[in-house]
């Protein structure tokens, strides 16, 4: 026996557990990224973002034409508010956000939001974007 065979190993072998950090930092930006879906619209400036966090959130999405999306989905009026209270239904305090064009006609985000209000969902959010 040669005298390097008896040395104990004193230092661990890092590699495999930064790999797998790497990878579950990877599948937590593709699932919070997925979260929401909706279409892209140009979101007016606030001074301050609100962040809703925790629950399966729905995004209703006003384009400058006023055409209501829910998550991705095409609605109207009445049928945003059916499929909200059968949301509603399913969670009670459901936390919605809200995100209106620039561009679009503020009735459109108001009757949005008298939908939200008949169906008593308190945990609303309107998208912006943070002032440069």
């Amino acid at each position: 026996m040669q005298a390097g065979d008896n040395k104990s190993y004193d230092d661990i072998n890092v590699t495999p557990m930064v790999d797998l950090y790497l990878v579950l930092l990877l599948i937590f930006i593709i699932m919070t990224t997925a979260g929401v879906q909706g279409v892209k619209v140009q979101l007016p400036k606030a001074n301050k973002a609100l962040e809703i966090k925790g629950k399966k959130m729905q995004a209703i999405t006003v384009d400058p034409q006023g055409n209501l999306k829910l998550n991705a989905e095409s609605v109207n009026l009445a049928s945003l508010e059916s499929k909200l209270a059968s949301v509603k239904a399913g969670t009670p305090d459901v936390p919605v956000i809200i995100r209106g064009d620039s561009q679009s006609q503020y009735q459109v985000i108001a009757s949005v939001l008298d939908v939200l209000g008949r169906l008593n969902i308190t945990e609303v959010g309107l998208a912006t974007k943070p002032l440069k």
